[in-house]
């Protein structure tokens, strides 16, 4: 499996998290404190999947978390980017449609 890693861009009021490589098992305890802690300091957070490779069910559940996070603190946490595996895993579970980015927004 690829090595997992994350990059946090501030963008306005907002915060970018970059992941890439994989997001599985293996990552589930930083990627789930990745998205705590940019939901706690923002109020936009955008996960920008791209560079992901591969999502297993922990990849998805951490992205669950995170969002059920942002809603109850009545934030916005949203993804873009995901391709090939990871989109049809987002797709499968019915992730794609709760994370679509909100209407109006380019990315």
């Amino acid at each position: 499996m690829g090595h997992f890693s994350v990059q946090t861009l501030v963008e306005g009021e907002g915060l970018v998290l970059a992941l890439s490589g994989d997001c599985d098992l293996a990552c589930r305890q930083e990627l789930t404190a990745v998205l705590h802690a940019a939901v706690a300091k923002a109020p936009l957070v955008v996960v920008d999947l791209s560079s992901v490779q591969f999502m297993d069910s922990s990849g998805v559940h951490c992205l669950v978390v995170g969002y059920q996070k942002a809603i109850a603190e009545d934030k916005i946490l949203y993804a873009t980017g995901a391709t090939g595996v990871v989109a049809h895993m987002l797709d499968l579970t019915g992730m794609a449609e709760l994370l679509a980015p909100p209407a109006g927004d380019g990315r």
